[in-house]
């Protein structure tokens, strides 16, 4: 043999072993394709058995057959063979499910649900759907010492709808999902999340047009649960769905309906229970109208939120959703559970054309607690109705902060809110203070009063009346809107805690005293029937509230000059109204916050008897008739409004001439 040959033959060898080498797969490589060998023998196992099961039922049936002819001397019916049974069954659900014929096929122990629990949620899913079917809350509680279930299992609607390039449409909530743990096969049934996050992941499979799944192209469901966040990770996913999906389709829609199970005792008629949602693009919150029933919103979104007063329901896109009909109804009112029906139909955006859709998405299911939602940095906060006028707002949002940190210590929560009250108290001390000297220096100021008004009783010289006034109250160091300033100053925080309290999930079943729950009312007589605008119990903090709110008017009346002013007098009556009509609004309403009230009330009480001996009116008096020989410096106000007095004066003298 030539040397050449020779050569050539060696150089072919290291050719090949070096390609032999160089093609040996690794390790990991080797573990992929073992892995998805078991996988591939696990669900043709579970095919076979199915095959055999149902092949077994239709030797029984065509037994009992012979037996019942044999019996009544019929003559058997003919039994069609299993495969063709089965061949004719694959027909129809393909004509159906197209690629998801075999995913639509119940197996013979029909849905499976799996258990997967953390610290705070115990989450049920659903091997038909692949959705959350039961959400419960480990740390709460309904009114009447229930499992709270966030919403009604038997009810609830989880479902994409997909569009093949047949034109059918497929639903996500007809197909069977095979579970994965950590994407290995699972065949259990319970899980708790402990330590690392877990991925529970439910897939629906592609088949190969005869009955024969695709484990490397399906829909995927991946939930990925904390031990210890009430944030649930939620991941779609398709894989090898672009011959599949019709590719001029470039969103799935999702729809999300569950009927929301009544948790407290009463129904708070001045917290919206209703569908939130957060535009992708716009730093704000917004939500369903009150009058409204249904809507569409066309812009995207970020997150829907199905709210009720102290829970939530959110769904959060991180990539958005391009637009969605939200809505909230009553379709149930004769269900003692029931509460309200929330629904909303999301538009997500796909690539059909892809190998692989991945679509990144998480839930929210837990408290309306501020400082939880806020940690996730998505304006959940938002949802809790604190106000939405930004003054309000900004004032509970301190209010919410104070009442934290005092709750840190683990103090009973009508300590804590008596703390609160005294703290809101001690900031407004000084406009209390300015409020009553004003009026400590109008009662001094009266007989001077009474003579201006002596002095000039016609119509026609109410300017020159006015002047009079103003210029007494401007020697006496007083401003006519110092008495009402102050007021005004208070009532944004008036106004806040209104909203504060009952929206406050801290207050919910922590009982005080007589109050079993300061979120709802405290109940010490349910009376045998009903009375209009005030209900069919007795509130004893309301009571206490509505007496010391009459106290308080009584005093504060006492003080008040209405001699020859009845339009003074129609006020003082309305001031006694008004605390009747607060014992039918609060009657029904959060007790912690008439607690608060009645509160306040008391310690005005007192800051009034301390005022008094701050403020002699004696000391006034004196203080008034020393400022009338000081020169004092006119106000631009003042000086703007004298000069518009003078150019009406002038004008009422030129129109007589």
């Amino acid at each position: 043999m030539k040397k050449s040959s020779i050569i050539g033959f060696v150089l072919i060898a290291a050719i090949l072993v070096g390609w032999m080498w160089w093609m040996k797969p690794s390790k990991e490589e080797i573990a992929e394709r073992e892995r998805q060998e078991r996988i591939h023998d696990s669900i043709r196992m579970a095919t076979l058995k199915e095959a055999a099961i149902r092949d077994s039922l239709n030797l029984i049936e065509a037994q009992n057959q012979l037996a019942e002819a044999e019996e009544t001397k019929e003559e058997p019916e003919v039994v069609v063979d299993s495969a063709t049974k089965a061949a004719e069954e694959y027909h129809r659900l393909v004509e159906k499910y197209g690629a998801f014929a075999s995913a639509s096929k119940e197996d013979t122990t029909a849905a499976k649900q799996w258990t997967i629990e953390n610290e705070k949620q115990r989450i049920t899913l659903s091997s038909k759907g692949g959705y959350i079917k039961q959400v419960e809350l480990k740390e709460y509680q309904t009114y009447d010492t229930l499992p709270l279930i966030n919403f009604d299992p038997e009810t609830a609607i989880f479902d994409l709808t997909m569009f093949p390039s047949k034109g059918y449409s497929i639903h996500s909530s007809e197909l069977f999902f095979q579970p994965f743990v950590n994407d290995e096969p699972y065949q259990g049934d319970t899980l708790k999340v402990t330590g690392d996050t877990l991925t529970f992941a439910l897939r629906a499979y592609v088949d190969d047009g005869n009955g024969v799944i695709n484990e490397n192209r399906y829909l995927e469901f991946a939930y990925v649960f904390s031990p210890d966040n009430y944030m649930l990770g939620f991941n779609m996913k398709t894989v090898g769905l672009n011959g599949v999906l019709r590719s001029n389709e470039k969103s799935v829609q999702l729809d999300w309906k569950v009927d929301l199970l009544k948790h407290e005792k009463d129904v708070d008629r001045f917290i919206n229970t209703t569908v939130y949602y957060k535009p992708l693009n716009e730093n704000d919150v917004d939500r369903l109208g009150t009058k409204h029933k249904e809507e569409d919103v066309k812009t995207p979104l970020k997150w829907v939120s199905f709210k009720e007063r102290f829970f939530c329901n959110v769904l959060v896109s991180e990539k958005g959703f391009t637009s969605g009909t939200i809505g909230a109804n009553e379709d149930k009112a004769g269900d003692p559970r029931y509460f309200k029906t929330m629904s909303a139909s999301l538009k997500i955006p796909v690539e059909p054309e892809q190998e692989v859709n991945e679509i990144p998405m998480s839930f929210y299911f837990g408290p309306n607690h501020f400082k939880t939602l806020k940690k996730y940095d998505l304006m959940l906060q938002r949802q809790i109705d604190v106000g939405n006028f930004f003054l309000i707002r900004w004032i509970n949002y301190g209010v919410i902060y104070v009442f934290d940190w005092l709750g840190s210590y683990g103090w009973n929560y009508g300590i804590v809110i008596l703390i609160l009250t005294i703290l809101i108290k001690i900031l407004l001390f000084p406009i209390a203070f300015k409020s009553y000297k004003s009026s400590a220096i109008t009662r001094v100021l009266k007989p001077e009063m009474e003579a201006i008004n002596a002095k000039y009783p016609k119509e026609e010289d109410a300017m020159k009346k006015q002047q009079a006034v103003m210029e007494l109250q401007r020697k006496a160091g007083a401003s006519p809107a110092s008495g009402c300033i102050p007021m005004l100053l208070q009532f944004p925080i008036l106004i806040a805690v209104f909203r504060f309290f009952p929206s406050s999930i801290e207050l919910r079943q922590k009982s005080f005293l007589w109050a079993s729950d300061l979120s709802t009312y405290d109940s010490i007589w349910d009376l045998p029937f009903n009375i209009p605008f005030y209900g069919d119990h007795v509130s004893l903090f309301c009571l206490l509230m509505t007496i010391t709110t009459f106290i308080y008017t009584y005093v504060n009346n006492k003080q008040m000059d209405t001699s020859g002013n009845p339009q003074m007098k129609g006020m003082k009556i309305m001031m006694y109204i008004m605390p009747i009509l607060f014992l039918g609004i609060f009657n029904n309403y959060s007790a912690g916050l008439s607690y608060y009230y009645m509160l306040a009330n008391i310690i005005t009480f007192l800051q009034m008897f301390i005022f008094r001996r701050m403020i002699s009116e004696e000391k006034v008096r004196a203080t008034i008739e020393k400022n009338k020989n000081k020169p004092m410096k006119k106000s631009r106000f003042q000086q703007r409004l004298e000069a518009a007095q003078k150019a009406q004066q002038q004008q009422m003298k030129n129109a007589k001439r």
